[in-house]
């Protein structure tokens, strides 16, 4: 740290001794009220403080700025620069009027500027206040006047009936008075104020006047140059600055010789500068002389006429690619024939590496390279030398091979926009458009963000590999992309909505296919629905140009109408035909009711055929025989025992009356029923000749039949059983 310290010392100290040794005068400083020494209130005004400094060395010596107004200080600042001090005064007020100076200080050296004064118009309106407005007599009252925005020293006067009462002073914006109001009525109070700005109010007569004469001291600064014939660069020119009639004096003396700002020597008595004629010098030589505080100066205007011009660098051809070879030449345009042959004059091409020498052609061939690059080019003659403006070469870059892309998506049928775009390559480029080797249109990209984007319409998918690109920035042949190689989206088409198992042959119970299929580019957003929904039943989107939408186990609630609808990536929204569903009954439902049927036409026969039977013979209880009246049909069965060899047999239920005493009868269970086979004769009735007995069978409960045979009397009927239904 201490280490750090010391070197800190060392160079402020070493910074120090140098700034003392160097040599400098005071040439003039000025002062400029900006916009203008006459504004009006609000304004903004500047003050610009600027010195004019000749010194021995190239940086800014310190200096101290101070500015006064009215001969009081208002600011100083210490500064490095050269730069003009600026002081500004926002919003100016009547109090900112006064007259403003600028002085600077460098080392053991002061000069001042001629002061300028400073005038502001306008004044704000001043405003009164009372703490009441409704008093009584001998009461008191406070009134405050105020200048609103107003700085200073200020004077306020109140009046009471337009006759002033009272005025104070105050370094404010506002004064406060009271009021003791005597009489009865109405008074009107009111105020004004005034800014003091200098005490100008009184003035005394002028006093007696006495005439001063002031003579010039009869020592001066000369000023002489050598030669003072034409000039021409190169040549040297001896200054001498020096004192003619020196004389005696207390003072000390001091010579300055100038050119333009910079100070090139110093001395007391003479001073002696010698140095090379340069045309881009500044002319102005100045010999300056300061004694006490008189400044005296002598300028000299020397004339140098150029032994040549700054030479000129320029390239050929004006575009040139990477790697190409191109030529510069630096020529100066003018130079003095009377002083200088053409072959003394020689060129050098400088870059930031090397350098390269031509005699006096000036002509260089060289090779782009493949980044920017810089050069100067230097002329030289009799020990003058002059450089170049820097010439910046920025090589092209030769388009690269352009590439083609689709913007979106390439959908048959439709404009779609194709893009042509190369890697590399300088702008501007030329894009164009080709078909079949065929020229369509042609883009400029002249800007880094731009594109060259066409638009085009196929009409068929292996049309988009006929388009190809050319990219061109110069004069050569361009540069041809490759065929559009792009996916090509077919709008779709034909939909169709086939349905498994067939439409006769969906029964309940079955699983059911819904396949929607459609022509077009996949991928493909497939829906179904059943007319009565708004939502799909399904959304299924696939790379394959079907799928199926399935229901298990069908039941009634299924039957409907279907469609389904698809979409890709054309936009294009197909609609494929509606197909009615129809559920039937399951075919074991069907089994089912058919064997029901089958059942109850069964049963029906059955009870018909119980019915028809029971409407055949009965016996009635009193009968007189056993022959009852035979029904129609009967006719229709003796016809037919006709034909028949075999007698016909019939069987008659017949219920045994329960005989009055019940002992004599052996007991029964449930109801008995005889059987008795009749032979029927030829003629319809009975022929008791071949009636031989009667077989009785009687079912007794799973009991052995008991069987009675009978002799009755041919006319005795009473033991005959009643017929029963």
């Amino acid at each position: 740290m201490g280490l750090l310290l010391l070197l800190t010392y060392t160079l402020l100290s070493s910074w120090r001794m140098v700034d003392a040794q160097r040599s400098f005068t005071i040439r003039n400083i000025t002062l400029t009220i900006e916009p203008s020494t006459d504004v009006t209130r609000d304004t903004n005004v500047t003050l610009r403080c600027k010195a004019i400094i000749s010194s021995s060395g190239p940086e800014a010596l310190s200096r101290k700025y101070a500015i006064y107004k009215d001969s009081y200080l208002i600011y100083n600042k210490t500064s490095n620069t050269s730069q003009d001090l600026l002081y500004p005064l926002p919003e100016v007020r009547v109090s900112n009027i006064g007259e403003y100076k600028c002085k600077i200080t460098i080392k053991d050296k002061e000069m001042t500027s001629e002061a300028e004064k400073l005038t502001v118009k306008g004044l704000s309106k001043p405003l009164l206040t009372f703490n009441k407005t409704v008093v009584s007599e001998q009461e008191v009252v406070t009134a405050t006047c105020t200048a609103p925005g107003e700085t200073g020293h200020l004077y306020f006067f109140f009046y009471k009936d337009s006759k002033e009462i009272q005025n104070y002073q105050v370094n404010s914006n506002q004064s406060e008075a009271t009021f003791l109001f005597s009489s009865v009525g109405m008074h009107k109070i009111h105020c004004t104020y005034a800014v003091l700005v200098k005490t100008e109010s009184f003035k005394s007569g002028e006093s007696n006047s006495v005439s001063v004469s002031v003579k010039e001291l009869s020592i001066k600064p000369v000023l002489e140059i050598y030669p003072q014939s034409k000039i021409y660069e190169g040549e040297k020119l001896n200054i001498l600055c020096i004192i003619r009639e020196l004389q005696p004096s207390s003072e000390s003396i001091h010579l300055y010789l100038s050119q333009g700002t910079h100070l090139l020597s110093t001395g007391s008595i003479k001073v002696n500068h010698s140095m090379v004629a340069l045309a881009k010098d500044p002319g102005d030589f100045e010999c300056s002389l300061e004694i006490g505080n008189v400044i005296k100066v002598v300028t000299e205007k020397v004339s140098v006429t150029e032994l040549f011009s700054a030479p000129t660098l320029t390239m050929s051809p004006a575009e040139v690619f990477q790697k190409e070879y191109m030529t510069l030449t630096c020529k100066s345009e003018r130079f003095a024939t009377e002083r200088l042959n053409k072959e003394e004059l020689t060129y050098t091409l400088e870059q930031a590496t090397t350098s390269m020498t031509s005699s006096n052609t000036g002509v260089f061939p060289i090779k782009a390279l493949q980044y920017d690059f810089n050069y100067t080019c230097v002329a030289r003659a009799k020990g003058i030398m002059k450089r170049s403006e820097t010439l910046t070469v920025r090589p092209k870059v030769s388009v690269s091979t352009p590439k083609m892309s689709v913007v979106g998506r390439a959908v048959l049928g439709q404009p779609f926009r194709i893009i042509c775009q190369s890697d590399t390559g300088s702008l501007p480029i030329n894009y164009t458009l080709l078909r079949d080797y065929s020229p369509l249109s042609t883009t400029s990209v002249k800007q880094p963000n731009q594109q060259a984007i066409f638009t085009v319409t196929i009409n068929k998918p292996d049309e988009i590999s006929r388009y190809m690109c050319e990219a061109k920035n110069s004069n050569k042949e361009g540069s041809l992309s490759k065929r559009l190689n792009a996916a090509v989206i077919v709008p779709l088409s034909h939909p169709t909505l086939t349905v498994i198992p067939k439409l006769s042959e969906i029964s309940e119970g079955d699983d059911l296919y819904l396949i929607c299929g459609i022509n077009g580019t996949p991928p493909v957003t497939f829906k179904w629905y059943r007319v009565g929904n708004e939502q799909p039943l399904l959304t299924n989107t696939t790379n394959t140009n079907s799928t199926y939408y399935q229901i298990h186990k069908l039941s009634k609630e299924h039957s409907g109408i279907y469609y389904c609808e698809a979409v890709n990536h054309a936009n294009n929204l197909v609609r494929s035909e509606k197909v009615t569903i129809d559920v039937q009954l399951a075919l074991w439902k069907k089994a089912l009711i058919a064997g029901f049927c089958l059942l109850l036409v069964l049963v029906l026969v059955v009870v018909c055929v119980l019915y028809f039977r029971s409407k055949r013979v009965r016996v009635p209880r009193a009968a007189v025989s056993v022959w009852s009246e035979r029904p129609p049909e009967a006719v229709h069965d003796e016809l037919s025992s006709v034909v028949s060899s075999e007698p016909d047999v019939e069987y008659t239920e017949v219920v045994h009356p329960q005989p009055v005493d019940p002992a004599k009868v052996p007991l029964r269970k449930g109801t008995d029923t005889v059987y008795s086979e009749l032979k029927n004769s030829p003629h319809g009735a009975a022929d008791p000749h071949d009636y031989q007995g009667s077989v009785e069978y009687t079912a007794l409960n799973g009991e052995q039949p008991e069987i009675n045979h009978y002799h009755p009397n041919i006319n005795s009927y009473q033991d005959l059983p009643v017929p029963v239904d």
